[in-house]
Parts: C-alpha cells; sequence; structure tokens
C-alpha cells in the first residue's frame, strides 16, 4: 500500500485486461470509502463503514475482488472516517492482491467530488478509470459498461436502473443527462440544466467510468458531490446513462441492508 496526501504519482500498470482492454495506459479504479456513514450506526461509531463484513469479507474486500476481476488491480482508496482501520486493513491484507493507493482526507471530508479531485494526481496516469462507492455490492459487467462507454465517446458513462429511489437523474431520450430530482413525499425538487420534453428518471448506481480529461475540467474546489460534476460538465459534454437494470446490485448504508447483501453476496 501507498499513502499519498498531495502526489504527482501514480501507479505502474502490471500485466492484465479490462474485459477485452489493455490495462496499461487505460484504466484504473477509485473507490470512496471516506464517508461518515451516519445510516450505518451505530457500526460506524467505532468503525468505518467501508469495513464492514457481508458473509465473512468486508465491503472494501468485496470491491477490491470485484474489480479484479476484470483486471483492475490499480485502485486508490480515499480515506477519512477511522482512516487508521482502513490503512491498517489495507497493509495487513498487502491490498488483497492489488495495488492500493490512499488518498489520504484525515483532515477534512470531501465527498465524493471533492474526493476526485483530490485524488486527480493518483489518476492522470490512466486514459480512463471506474468510480464506486465503497458501500456498493454488483456483479454488473464492466466490460460491457467499458464497451459501451467507449462506443459512445461519452466524457462520463453513468451506471443506472430502474429501482425505487427518491433521488434520480434525469435523461433524455439518447441518455444524455439532463437534470436531478429529489422526492421527499409531496415535495419535488429538481435541478435541470438542460430542458426536454420527455425526461426520463432513471436511479444511479454509484458507479461510473470517467475519461481522464474529466480531472482537468472540474471547477469546484473543496467539499462537493460529483452530482455537480455531472450536472455542470453535461452542458457542455456526453454524460451518459448506461441501464444495468436485472443485475444484483445492492447499496449496503444502511444496517439493514447488510441481510440482504448477504443473500445476494456469498
Amino acid at each position: 500500500m501507498t499513502e499519498e496526501k498531495n502526489s504527482n504519482s501514480h501507479f505502474d500498470s502490471p500485466p492484465g485486461g479490462w474485459g477485452g482492454f489493455s490495462l496499461r495506459g487505460q484504466g484504473a479504479a477509485i473507490i470512496f470509502a471516506a464517508g461518515l456513514g451516519t445510516r450505518f450506526k451505530p457500526w460506524t461509531d467505532h468503525h468505518p463503514k467501508a469495513l464492514a463484513i457481508v458473509n465473512g469479507k468486508s465491503l472494501l474486500e468485496r470491491n477490491i475482488e470485484y474489480l479484479q476481476q476484470y483486471g483492475i488491480y490499480n485502485v486508490v482508496v480515499n480515506v477519512h472516517h477511522h482512516a487508521q482501520q482502513l490503512k491498517d486493513a489495507i497493509a495487513n491484507n498487502k491490498g488483497w492482491g492489488s495495488q492500493i493507493v490512499i488518498s489520504d482526507e484525515t483532515d477534512e471530508v470531501l465527498e465524493t467530488g471533492g474526493g476526485l479531485l483530490k485524488a486527480a494526481p493518483l489518476l492522470k496516469g490512466y486514459d480512463r478509470f471506474v468510480s464506486i462507492n465503497a458501500d456498493i455490492l454488483t456483479d454488473l459487467d464492466l466490460k460491457q459498461l467499458m464497451a459501451a462507454h467507449m462506443e459512445s465517446g461519452a466524457l462520463i458513462t453513468l451506471c443506472t436502473a430502474n429501482r425505487s429511489t427518491s433521488r434520480f437523474l434525469l435523461f433524455n431520450n439518447e441518455g444524455k443527462l439532463c437534470g436531478w430530482r429529489n422526492k421527499k413525499g409531496d415535495e419535488v425538487i429538481e435541478k435541470i440544466v438542460l430542458p426536454d420534453a420527455h425526461l426520463q428518471e432513471r436511479a444511479y448506481s454509484g458507479m461510473a467510468v470517467f475519461e481522464k480529461a474529466v480531472l482537468d475540467l472540474i471547477p469546484f474546489t473543496g467539499k462537493f458531490s460529483l452530482i455537480d460534476v455531472y450536472l455542470h460538465l453535461t452542458k457542455t459534454y456526453l454524460i451518459k446513462s448506461w441501464d444495468h437494470s436485472g443485475d444484483k446490485w445492492v447499496d449496503v448504508g444502511r444496517t439493514e441492508s447488510v441481510a440482504v447483501a448477504e443473500a445476494l453476496f456469498r
């Protein structure tokens, strides 16, 4: 494990492939593991959510192994809440066979957008990379995701599904991101950046593929969400939806979700 607070270094790519695409110079991943996990108490009073156990393995270990299935062994993990426990787990397990670099947010949690910006120097050596939230477990096919991303020419491809939720991303009929909507009971809050008469609601699955150019196009600083980045960039660039409805997927964001995850992922 390598720990970086502010570094211009990046990984050395080992031999391997990402769904038929060479990993060298092409892809890595960032796992967002810095969150406070307020919905996962009491576990997160004493531990980071990323180390919560599902059938004998932590969420972080499961996501590392998931990425390895597609030849992705170079991974950035951002840390903040109980950061030392995450660093120790990664070091003690030798990264579960992957080369892991820590993006350290111990001083201040930066949310997903700020976390990506801080980790940018660690990812700029790659043409593109995947992001995944540490509390997401899925079996979606990264090979198919990457093929769709490269075929479309998108700057960012967002994994979405037809799923019950209160928060949606809004896309036009061509699958281009146009806005965001949050339904709180009878109250609807939305932000439309590209008006369209036929907006479709899609649940965001906490995973995306980015072209490295994104890292130089983020206009925000400090603490901010990736949703802010998506909505800003879609006004100028192609930000697309990739539908993975029907795949196994669970957000282990609440303690009651562990049983659901354990039924799906052995």
